[in-house]
């Protein structure tokens, strides 16, 4: 080995964590603007987006490129920046790309498009393939999606859906929550407030929006537990701070508890103390 050579090596060890670092950066900036919170493979420390902001979408497809060398998550996050700003070929290309390489938000991207026609041929079977794909991984949505998806070729199935959920529930807070949901409704199997109560506490300690209203919800109602109206307030507080449409209104509803009327019975204002 002659001397250039090892001059190299040693370069390149030096510069080793550094450019570890970097590749961490890209991701974490990736993370912060383009993660999904019901992504499997999200870290609990990374809070996820709804959508991915129109103003944060190119610095998104920036970062999350380069981190999408050495990340399937990042992939995916890549499509939904890709999604956001109206270039379906490219995240459909980004999605598949993460679906190979595992990610089941990816497959049920991908399951959606095809169950669609959005951005490519419609079909059904190759929808419901990439569900189960993702359902039997663990994927809350690959679970609900395979279950919701209509027609001759995979009719619903609440009570496999429950089975599925069953499983990802043991780990994830988006299955709790619709595992949670089901067993409320008594969808595909019977009906358990206790059990859904104890499956939204989870998610709930996990700061799930929906869980958290649904924590809300029981704890005023004394559903499968104590009744507690402070306890539902202070849910509904958290869930309204991570943008819970439905807790903040009944936050309103709790603060301004009476509704004036006028002679012909409309509505003119809250009574709020």
């Amino acid at each position: 080995m002659n001397r250039l050579h090892l001059l190299a090596c040693a370069l390149f060890l030096a510069l080793a964590p550094s450019l570890a670092r970097a590749q961490s950066a890209e991701l974490v900036l990736c993370d912060r603007l383009a993660a999904d919170a019901s992504d499997p493979d999200k870290p609990a420390d990374v809070k996820g987006v709804p959508v991915v902001a129109a103003s944060d979408i190119a610095t998104a497809i920036k970062f999350c490129k380069k981190a999408a060398i050495g990340s399937r998550r990042a992939m995916y996050e890549l499509g939904r920046a890709y999604a956001a700003n109206q270039q379906v070929s490219e995240a459909i290309a980004a999605w598949r790309k993460a679906a190979d390489k595992g990610s089941t938000s990816a497959m049920v991207e991908l399951g959606v498009a095809y169950g669609t026609g959005n951005g490519v041929a419609k079909d059904e079977e190759a929808a419901r393939k990439l569900f189960e794909r993702a359902a039997e991984a663990g994927n809350p949505r690959g679970v609900t999606n395979l279950a919701a998806l209509g027609g001759s070729a995979a009719p619903s199935d609440p009570a496999r859906a429950r089975e599925l959920l069953s499983k990802a529930a043991e780990t994830n807070a988006e299955a709790q929550y619709q595992l949670g949901l089901m067993l409320a409704d008594g969808t595909g199997g019977p009906k358990d407030d206790a059990g859904a109560r104890a499956l939204f506490e989870k998610a709930a300690a996990q700061n799930h929006p929906g869980a958290l209203e649904r924590m809300g919800a029981f704890s005023e109602e004394g559903r499968g537990g104590p009744k507690d109206k402070e306890a539902a307030k202070a849910y509904f507080k958290r869930a309204a701070d991570l943008g819970d449409e439905q807790a903040k209104a009944e936050l309103k509803r709790l603060d301004c508890p009476i509704a004036i009327k006028d002679k012909r019975g409309n509505f003119v204002t809250d009574l709020c103390w």
